[in-house]
């Protein structure tokens, strides 16, 4: 994965937002934590008073012609992973390398992941630490990995994504 050129591509769409209230690394925390949410509702696993706990992987659009396979398990990851750049932004942590740490289980990487969250929101914001940053991203990259996902599926579907708000009117994830 290329990350320096991930970081690049989410500076370019952060400039175009061109949003600097006092609130902006708290909406991006909690932005983050509601995608985290969202893959984890797509990702089904944890469901288990639910007949049906596969991961949501394909899906037709039928708001597209010709229709459209879609993966939402995908689109909500990358949904966070746009978030999770953004963080490394916001805190100048965007050079540097990274691991992949991988729990024993989905759920745990998920609770760890909203424990990652939640601990760079805690930290003093004066003390912008790489341990921190580089522990949130190193879990979800994990999380990538053991949510199937290939490096290449993972930067396909980002600059998809990415190409789509671009293109917006109405500037969103």
């Amino acid at each position: 994965m290329n990350l320096s050129k991930l970081f690049e591509t989410q500076k370019i769409f952060r400039n175009r937002i061109k949003y600097e209230g006092e609130d902006r690394f708290e909406k991006l925390i909690l932005a983050l934590m509601v995608e985290l949410g969202e893959c984890a509702n797509e990702w089904r696993g944890f469901k288990f008073w639910s007949k049906n706990q596969e991961p949501r992987t394909k899906v037709q659009d039928p708001h597209a012609y010709p229709i459209v396979n879609k993966n939402p398990l995908l689109e909500e990851y990358v949904d966070g992973l746009h978030f999770i750049l953004e963080l490394g932004l916001e805190y100048e942590l965007n050079d540097f390398k990274y691991a992949v740490f991988i729990c024993d289980s989905v759920e745990k990487q998920f609770i760890y992941l909203y424990r990652a969250t939640t601990d760079l929101f805690a930290q003093d914001r004066l003390d912008r630490s790489l341990h921190n940053y580089r522990n949130l991203i190193q879990l979800y990259f994990g999380l990538g990995e053991m949510l199937g996902f290939t490096w290449e599926e993972i930067e396909q579907a980002y600059y998809e994504k990415n190409k789509v708000n671009h293109h917006r009117q109405d500037v969103g994830y």
